[in-house]
């Protein structure tokens, strides 16, 4: 499976999927399910590629004030549901994490306390591939490596949220008014 086939099946698990995460990851692996295991497996390598290069401080950060704080595990379930929303806002989160204060949903959540979290889109090549198959997905033979995240800031430090990422924390930092 390519990069481009990896997305593309994200975008047919989207639409139809009324903007739901939990929707998008059940439609995803009921598609990818479809398909031959080594499909499945290619999914699950991108997966793993997209998650690694997702893994930034900056974005764990802006996933920090959306959501009010975010864990480890929390972070891991804040970037499923960044896939959810398609290559072009994953990437975009991804190079410019503020840039998540443009979706007319996050902004919202502002004023709503929406948190975004889709845990079971982390699972779908498992669950595609039980379903497929009957067994468990090979175990993973190439590592992707993580980059390190020894430069942490305080989340908390709201001049310092202002700065690094000022249109999120104009939202979440003071929200505005209803």
């Amino acid at each position: 499976m390519r990069t481009e086939d990896f997305w593309q099946l994200i975008d047919q698990a989207r639409s139809g999927a009324g903007g739901e995460a939990d929707a998008v990851a059940a439609r995803a692996v009921a598609l990818l399910a479809e398909r031959a295991p080594q499909d499945i497996v290619g999914y699950a390598h991108h997966q793993r590629r997209v998650l690694a290069a997702s893994y930034r401080v900056d974005l764990w950060g802006a996933a920090y004030l959306i959501n009010g704080g975010v864990s480890d595990d929390g972070f891991e379930y804040f970037r499923g549901w960044l896939m959810t929303q398609g290559r072009a806002v994953f990437a975009a989160a991804v190079a410019a994490p503020d840039s998540l204060a443009e979706l007319p949903r996050v902004r919202s959540a502002a004023l709503s306390g929406e948190e975004f979290e889709c845990e079971d889109m982390l699972a779908v090549p498992w669950e595609a591939y039980r379903k497929a198959t009957a067994t468990d997905l090979p175990a993973e033979r190439d590592r992707v490596p993580v980059p390190d995240l020894n430069d942490f800031w305080d989340f908390d430090d709201e001049e310092e949220a202002r700065r690094r990422l000022p249109k999120l924390a104009a939202l979440f930092v003071e929200p505005p008014e209803e």
